[in-house]
């Protein structure tokens, strides 16, 4: 039997941190991840984490949501 992907992946723990530099927003993150997106992409992304967040806490163990 196959294991779904959602549970072969390995979720990270830690955040990874936004600066702005040039105009341009930069996103460091674990293991070397980094990228640079414009203001607009970088509030679109953050907004779509947040939305993603509340969805997963939703659907934890004891959740009261789920």
């Amino acid at each position: 039997m196959m294991k779904s992907p959602a549970a072969e992946l390995q979720p990270e723990t830690e955040p990874g941190i936004a600066t702005a530099e040039q105009g341009v927003v930069v996103l460091d993150g674990p293991d070397g991840l980094a990228t640079t997106m414009t203001a607009d992409a970088a509030a679109r992304t953050g907004q779509s984490l947040i939305d993603a967040a509340a969805i997963a806490r939703s659907q934890m163990p004891g959740s009261n949501d789920a």
